[in-house]
């Protein structure tokens, strides 16, 4: 079983939202999560951390910590503040339910971690803070083709077609589609 830990603490200023958002992602680049993987956790993180900052201290300056860990091939995450805490947690979690309308601020961020972790708790008490714990599975490599049958792993072409080169007629062979390819990435 791979596990690993890591612990941080910095002031609940708006600059330090980034630095924990990437701090997560370089810290769960062991896993080999891909592109998608990292960016639902940073913004998960980033939300979590932004509401520290705005609703837990409401402006004043607090410390607020991200625990991680990592299990096998799981991220952990607890964002924790000691600010003000939240009445009502279910109330809070609702899609577009915000205290600070006057801030412009769209009430997502439970909705935007709940979609993008594979799991969310929020625990807080008033006047004593909240903690968020997330959680997110990353699919390893040799698990994300495991539902294809082992004659269907692909051709070689693309690591990731799933076809053989008799199911594909000339995967790869086209001069013309590599070149239409080629030139729709360079486009990008």
């Amino acid at each position: 079983m791979q596990q690993n830990e890591m612990k941080l603490e910095f002031d609940s200023r708006s600059c330090n939202e980034s630095f924990a958002r990437v701090a997560v992602a370089a810290f769960m680049t062991q896993l080999n999560p891909t592109v998608e993987e990292v960016a639902d956790v940073k913004t998960a993180i980033s939300e979590a951390v932004t509401n520290a900052i705005i609703h837990g201290y409401r402006g004043g300056i607090g410390k607020v910590a991200i625990e991680c860990r990592i299990e096998d091939s799981a991220l952990y995450v607890e964002v924790r503040d000691t600010g003000f805490g939240i009445p009502n947690v279910e109330l809070a979690m609702q899609p577009l339910y915000t205290t600070k309308a006057e801030c412009d601020r769209a009430g997502m961020g439970f909705a935007f971690m709940e979609a993008f972790m594979d799991t969310l708790e929020v625990i807080s008490d008033v006047g004593e803070g909240t903690c968020v714990k997330m959680s997110k599975r990353i699919i390893r490599e040799n698990e994300r083709f495991s539902d294809y049958p082992a004659e269907r792993k692909g051709c070689g072409e693309s690591k990731d077609c799933g076809e053989s080169k008799a199911e594909r007629k000339g995967c790869g062979d086209s001069k013309v589609e590599r070149k239409d390819w080629d030139k729709s990435k360079a486009e990008r």
